[in-house]
Protein backbone atom coordinates (compact mmCIF):
# COMPACT_ATOMS: atom_id res chain seq x y z
CA UNK A 1 0.00 0.00 0.00
CA UNK A 2 0.97 3.63 -0.41
CA UNK A 3 2.20 5.48 1.91
CA UNK A 4 -0.14 8.99 3.03
CA UNK A 5 1.89 11.90 2.48
CA UNK A 6 1.00 13.54 5.79
CA UNK A 7 -0.21 17.18 5.45
CA UNK A 8 1.45 19.86 7.45
CA UNK A 9 -1.25 21.92 9.33
CA UNK A 10 -1.59 25.30 7.59
CA UNK A 11 -0.38 28.47 9.75
CA UNK A 12 -3.41 31.35 9.94
CA UNK A 13 -1.39 33.53 7.86
CA UNK A 14 -1.23 31.03 4.87
CA UNK A 15 -5.01 30.13 5.81
CA UNK A 16 -5.70 34.29 5.20
CA UNK A 17 -3.55 34.57 2.50
CA UNK A 18 -5.43 31.38 0.43
CA UNK A 19 -8.66 32.98 1.68
CA UNK A 20 -7.89 36.28 0.34
CA UNK A 21 -6.69 34.80 -2.84
CA UNK A 22 -10.46 33.01 -3.65
CA UNK A 23 -12.03 36.06 -2.72
CA UNK A 24 -9.83 38.20 -5.27
CA UNK A 25 -10.67 35.76 -7.98
CA UNK A 26 -14.18 35.65 -7.29
CA UNK A 27 -14.09 39.84 -7.51
CA UNK A 28 -12.03 39.33 -10.38
CA UNK A 29 -14.79 37.35 -11.86
CA UNK A 30 -17.72 39.38 -11.27
CA UNK A 31 -15.99 42.78 -12.03
CA UNK A 32 -15.36 41.38 -15.75
CA UNK A 33 -19.17 40.38 -15.67
CA UNK A 34 -20.40 44.01 -14.85
CA UNK A 35 -18.56 45.64 -17.10
CA UNK A 36 -19.72 43.32 -20.03
CA UNK A 37 -23.04 44.03 -19.06
CA UNK A 38 -22.13 47.78 -18.84
CA UNK A 39 -20.12 47.74 -22.87
CA UNK A 40 -23.06 45.43 -24.07
CA UNK A 41 -26.10 48.50 -22.65
CA UNK A 42 -23.53 51.32 -23.92
CA UNK A 43 -23.24 49.17 -27.62
CA UNK A 44 -27.33 48.44 -27.03
CA UNK A 45 -27.84 52.30 -26.88
CA UNK A 46 -25.57 52.94 -29.22
CA UNK A 47 -26.78 51.44 -31.79
CA UNK A 48 -30.20 51.46 -30.93
CA UNK A 49 -30.19 55.01 -31.00
CA UNK A 50 -27.60 56.78 -32.15
CA UNK A 51 -26.34 54.64 -35.23
CA UNK A 52 -27.68 51.45 -37.04
CA UNK A 53 -26.21 49.38 -39.66
CA UNK A 54 -27.97 47.70 -42.72
CA UNK A 55 -26.47 46.29 -45.51
CA UNK A 56 -28.13 47.07 -49.46
CA UNK A 57 -30.43 44.74 -50.57
CA UNK A 58 -30.46 45.51 -54.49
CA UNK A 59 -28.51 47.66 -56.72
CA UNK A 60 -30.56 50.73 -56.60
CA UNK A 61 -27.82 52.79 -55.86
CA UNK A 62 -24.93 51.56 -57.93
CA UNK A 63 -22.39 52.41 -58.83
CA UNK A 64 -22.03 53.88 -55.47
CA UNK A 65 -23.44 51.59 -53.33
CA UNK A 66 -23.72 47.39 -54.55
CA UNK A 67 -25.84 44.60 -53.22
CA UNK A 68 -24.27 43.64 -49.98
CA UNK A 69 -22.84 46.09 -48.92
CA UNK A 70 -22.77 47.01 -44.94
CA UNK A 71 -23.91 50.73 -44.42
CA UNK A 72 -23.13 52.68 -41.24
CA UNK A 73 -26.14 55.44 -40.92
CA UNK A 74 -26.51 58.04 -38.34
CA UNK A 75 -29.95 58.33 -36.68
CA UNK A 76 -30.20 61.76 -34.60
CA UNK A 77 -29.82 63.99 -37.49
CA UNK A 78 -32.17 66.75 -37.44
CA UNK A 79 -32.53 68.24 -41.09
CA UNK A 80 -31.47 65.86 -44.59
CA UNK A 81 -29.64 68.10 -47.16
CA UNK A 82 -29.61 67.82 -51.43
CA UNK A 83 -27.66 64.43 -52.34
CA UNK A 84 -27.59 63.22 -48.59
CA UNK A 85 -27.84 59.32 -48.54
CA UNK A 86 -30.35 58.37 -46.39
CA UNK A 87 -32.03 54.74 -45.04
CA UNK A 88 -35.93 55.10 -44.83
CA UNK A 89 -38.96 53.09 -44.29
CA UNK A 90 -42.25 52.65 -46.05
CA UNK A 91 -44.94 49.49 -45.66
CA UNK A 92 -42.27 47.67 -43.27
CA UNK A 93 -40.22 48.11 -46.14
CA UNK A 94 -36.14 49.48 -45.66
CA UNK A 95 -35.28 51.52 -48.88
CA UNK A 96 -32.34 53.38 -49.50
CA UNK A 97 -32.02 56.91 -51.84
CA UNK A 98 -30.10 60.41 -52.27
CA UNK A 99 -32.61 63.56 -51.08
CA UNK A 100 -32.96 65.85 -54.22
CA UNK A 101 -35.71 68.08 -52.90
CA UNK A 102 -36.84 69.01 -48.98
CA UNK A 103 -39.42 70.91 -47.78
CA UNK A 104 -40.97 73.70 -49.96
CA UNK A 105 -39.11 72.38 -52.76
CA UNK A 106 -41.09 71.35 -56.08
CA UNK A 107 -39.26 68.69 -57.80
CA UNK A 108 -40.47 67.19 -61.33
CA UNK A 109 -39.11 64.38 -63.19
CA UNK A 110 -39.86 65.62 -66.69
CA UNK A 111 -40.92 64.22 -70.60
CA UNK A 112 -37.32 63.95 -71.89
CA UNK A 113 -36.09 62.09 -68.44
CA UNK A 114 -34.47 65.04 -66.45
CA UNK A 115 -35.18 66.24 -62.76
CA UNK A 116 -35.88 69.98 -61.76
CA UNK A 117 -36.10 71.03 -58.59
CA UNK A 118 -37.76 74.74 -58.47
CA UNK A 119 -38.45 74.63 -62.02
CA UNK A 120 -34.12 74.57 -62.91
CA UNK A 121 -32.71 71.47 -64.23
CA UNK A 122 -30.79 69.83 -61.72
CA UNK A 123 -27.15 68.58 -62.68
CA UNK A 124 -25.97 65.70 -61.55
CA UNK A 125 -22.47 64.76 -62.73
CA UNK A 126 -21.99 61.61 -60.95
CA UNK A 127 -25.63 60.07 -61.74
CA UNK A 128 -25.01 58.08 -65.25
CA UNK A 129 -28.53 56.99 -65.93
CA UNK A 130 -31.64 58.77 -67.69
CA UNK A 131 -34.98 59.28 -64.96
CA UNK A 132 -37.74 58.03 -66.12
CA UNK A 133 -41.22 58.80 -65.23
CA UNK A 134 -43.45 55.97 -64.73
CA UNK A 135 -46.73 55.49 -65.58
CA UNK A 136 -48.13 54.63 -62.37
CA UNK A 137 -46.33 56.91 -60.76
CA UNK A 138 -47.35 60.43 -58.88
CA UNK A 139 -48.37 63.31 -61.13
CA UNK A 140 -45.66 66.07 -61.65
CA UNK A 141 -44.64 68.45 -60.19
CA UNK A 142 -45.05 67.83 -57.17
CA UNK A 143 -44.93 70.72 -53.85
CA UNK A 144 -43.35 69.36 -50.80
CA UNK A 145 -44.59 70.10 -47.06
CA UNK A 146 -42.01 71.10 -44.81
CA UNK A 147 -41.74 67.56 -43.03
CA UNK A 148 -41.31 65.92 -46.52
CA UNK A 149 -38.47 64.74 -48.79
CA UNK A 150 -38.40 63.59 -52.83
CA UNK A 151 -36.03 60.75 -52.86
CA UNK A 152 -34.34 59.31 -56.14
CA UNK A 153 -32.25 56.14 -56.26
CA UNK A 154 -29.09 56.67 -58.39
CA UNK A 155 -29.64 53.60 -60.52
CA UNK A 156 -32.97 55.31 -61.81
CA UNK A 157 -34.14 53.28 -64.53
CA UNK A 158 -36.01 50.45 -62.17
CA UNK A 159 -35.96 51.88 -58.70
CA UNK A 160 -38.89 52.38 -56.46
CA UNK A 161 -38.06 56.15 -54.81
CA UNK A 162 -40.32 59.20 -54.69
CA UNK A 163 -41.33 58.52 -58.72
CA UNK A 164 -43.57 55.18 -56.86
CA UNK A 165 -43.66 55.81 -53.37
CA UNK A 166 -44.44 59.76 -53.53
CA UNK A 167 -42.84 62.51 -51.02
CA UNK A 168 -40.96 60.67 -48.21
CA UNK A 169 -42.07 62.04 -44.62
CA UNK A 170 -39.17 62.87 -42.12
CA UNK A 171 -40.95 60.61 -39.44
CA UNK A 172 -40.21 57.78 -42.30
CA UNK A 173 -36.72 58.58 -42.36
CA UNK A 174 -34.10 56.43 -40.29
CA UNK A 175 -31.20 57.95 -40.97
CA UNK A 176 -28.22 59.52 -42.99
CA UNK A 177 -25.52 56.98 -44.14
CA UNK A 178 -21.77 58.09 -43.44
CA UNK A 179 -20.33 55.02 -44.14
CA UNK A 180 -20.53 51.88 -46.36
CA UNK A 181 -18.28 49.11 -46.04
CA UNK A 182 -18.16 47.19 -49.62
CA UNK A 183 -18.77 43.83 -49.50
CA UNK A 184 -15.42 43.04 -51.40
CA UNK A 185 -13.25 44.62 -48.06
CA UNK A 186 -15.04 42.15 -45.95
Amino acid sequence: MGKKKESTPLTPEQVIRKSLHRLADAEDIRSFFVRLVWMALLLGILFGKVFGLTSVKNNEMSPRLSSGDLLLYYRLDEEYRSQDIIIYERNNREYIGRVIAKGGESAEVTEEERVKVNGSVLIESDIYYSTPRFEDGIEFPVTLAEDEYFILCDYRANAIDSRVLGPIKKSEIKGKVISAIRRSSL
